[in-house]
């Protein structure tokens, strides 16, 4: 027997001595009425979303069967692919490795030739250091003398050239090496 809302709004009892008080009764049914509807209603909602529900659960297993499906294939084809990169990978390395041994003999060739090229340089360094040197030494040589042939005209010059005794105080006879005061050393030219 199956009773909805509508029957509990509609029930009437027959009238008893001592029964129940009508209005209660009546307040009672109708408030059953609507929970009863209430739950009816939520049931349909539940159904409903259930069958959503199951719909979408189709859904995925179908995409999930897909996506196996596409991740076997992957898989199958990343292998393929890396064992021909592998493959290439050995090709190149093999390839590189020759070229590598071909570049180590011309850089060490070239090495052996730059090694050459700087021990011949180092030893031209060494003969133009020691003719720099030489040079050197030479001028300092020639300035030297130039110095000592020069000297004692100097001191010469410097003695000519005192200031006289009425112009200024009396000048202190200068030591031997000391040098002239500046005017006196303008006036004879040095500088």
């Amino acid at each position: 027997m199956k009773i909805a809302p509508l029957d509990l709004r509609q029930q009437r009892f027959r009238k008893a001595f001592r029964g129940f008080d009508r209005t209660e009764v009546v307040a009672f049914l109708t408030e059953a009425a609507d929970d009863y509807e209430q739950a009816l209603r939520e049931i349909d909602h539940l159904r409903q979303d259930l069958a959503r529900m199951e719909a979408l659960l189709t859904e995925h297993r179908e995409r999930e069967a897909n996506l196996r499906n596409t991740l076997l294939t992957a898989q199958r084809l990343a292998d393929e692919i890396k064992e021909a990169a592998q493959n290439e990978a050995k090709m190149i390395v093999r390839e590189a490795e020759g070229r590598a041994g071909l570049l180590l003999e011309k850089t060490q060739v070239r090495l052996d030739q730059i090694e050459h090229d700087i021990n011949e340089l180092r030893l031209r360094r060494r003969g133009v250091e020691g003719s720099i040197e030489a040079s050197i030494q030479a001028l300092y040589h020639a300035l030297e003398f130039i110095r000592e042939q020069d000297q004692p005209e100097r001191d010469e010059k410097i003695l000519l050239h005192r200031p006289r005794q009425g112009d200024a105080a009396p000048p202190q006879a200068p030591a031997a090496g000391a040098e002239a005061p500046r005017d006196e050393r303008r006036s004879t030219g040095q500088g």
